[in-house]
């Protein structure tokens, strides 16, 4: 019998009259994930997408589906009559191996057609006869069994299965605005975009580099950073800023104490001018509240004062633990912790101000020629697409 994916969303069917819209985005998307896998045909009813793939391609299709925001859990099943008599037939063929290496089970029903002329229980009494006759070795454990057995009678079919995959939740990418995430080399940021991603929000992406004081392979890092982050929403551009002139002329010219605080402030406003080039509708930041001197509370009411689009902060309360394993659970943690030095580390005051007065940062960075440092730096962007 031939296997058939059933993609769960979560979130969405909250969404009232809005609904439709919402789940014809993440229709759209997978189509986008899947690409390359073979011919498919997808539908999507009762608040579930019905996946028929080609079965060599069953694998891959679970493992790209993991990664689409807005897909919660996905079922592979085997699609069978509507009846008792064909899920009796379909124990052994469908379930087998799972049940011959198992000492205990117990079995789950769900009934969406309720037409059909047993409720629930009655299905559930049913199969775990048929398991019984079919396994005798079996125990039945309603609490902590070792298989469950689920039966599923839908609108056409009825479908067999032992259980669900988790995938990345969320909301599908393009339900949540457009917004451009300052994209370091370290821990933080990716994590920061993955997050604010899950909420539906398509993302792009800005890297300050300081070539020759980062290198070749800081970049490549940072575009692996990006490309790791861009699977869960369909890709991602990168827009990577020159930023040697900049903090070049900040170390000249500015208080030892206000470098780094004038170096964010640069980097709000030109990412700010290449959001609204790219109509994106707010910055997202890597920043974690006392993280850093440059993140305390008025450290960051002085960065915050750079921009006038709103700025995203997924990371705002957590720790570095709470980081660290959001960054090893989506694969990003490896690449981050490699020793290639971004910009951010480059010039790093020994003693930065960490209650900085506005005017007073303001007026450092008056010291400098701004607006055509900042024009430069926009003139002089590369985008990459991943």
């Amino acid at each position: 019998m031939e296997r058939i994916i059933l993609v769960r969303y979560g979130e969405i069917i909250l969404k009232g009259l809005n609904r439709p819209i919402f789940e014809d985005v993440l229709v759209r998307n997978i189509k986008r994930a899947l690409d390359g896998c073979g011919s498919f045909d997808i539908r999507k009813s009762q608040a579930t997408i019905y996946i028929e793939p080609e079965q060599e391609y069953v694998d891959e299709i679970i493992t790209r589906l993991k990664k689409v925001f807005g897909v919660v859990f996905i079922v592979v099943a085997y699609k069978i009559e509507k009846s008792m008599e064909a899920v009796r037939n379909g124990i052994v063929p469908c379930l087998g191996d799972q049940l011959r290496t198992a000492r205990t089970f117990k079995v789950e029903a769900k009934r969406s057609d309720k037409k059909f002329h047993l409720k629930s229980p009655q299905i559930c009494k049913e199969t775990g006869g048929y398991v019984l006759d079919a396994f005798p070795h079996l125990k039945v454990d309603v609490h902590n069994p070792d298989v469950t057995v689920y039966v599923e009678i839908r609108d056409q079919n009825a479908f067999l299965h032992t259980g669900r995959i988790k995938a990345a939740g969320g909301l599908p990418t393009g339900t949540g605005g457009r917004g451009m995430l300052l994209l370091s080399g370290g821990i933080d940021s990716p994590v920061a975009g993955y997050l604010i991603g899950r909420r539906g929000v398509e993302l792009e992406a800005v890297h300050f580099f300081s070539y020759p004081y980062t290198s070749e392979r800081a970049k490549d890092k940072v575009l692996k950073l990006a490309s790791i982050t861009g699977q869960y929403m369909g890709g991602m551009k990168v827009h990577i800023v020159p930023f040697t002139d900049i903090q070049l002329a900040i170390r000249d010219k500015c208080p030892e104490e206000h470098l780094t605080l004038v170096m964010r402030r640069f980097m709000m406003q030109i990412s700010e001018r290449i959001a609204r080039k790219r109509n994106c509708g707010a910055l997202v930041t890597g920043e974690s509240l006392g993280q850093v001197a440059s993140q305390t509370l008025a450290a960051l009411a002085v960065t915050n004062e750079a921009t006038t689009l709103p700025v995203f902060r997924p990371l705002i309360g957590m720790d570095k633990d709470d980081i660290v394993a959001i960054a090893r659970q989506i694969d990003t943690f490896e690449t981050s912790i490699l020793p290639y030095e971004d910009c951010c580390t480059v010039f790093t005051p020994k003693h930065p101000t960490t209650k900085p007065i506005l005017e007073k940062i303001q007026k450092s960075q008056a010291l400098l020629d701004v607006e055509p440092l900042i024009q430069a730096a926009v003139d002089g962007v590369e985008t990459i697409t991943l």
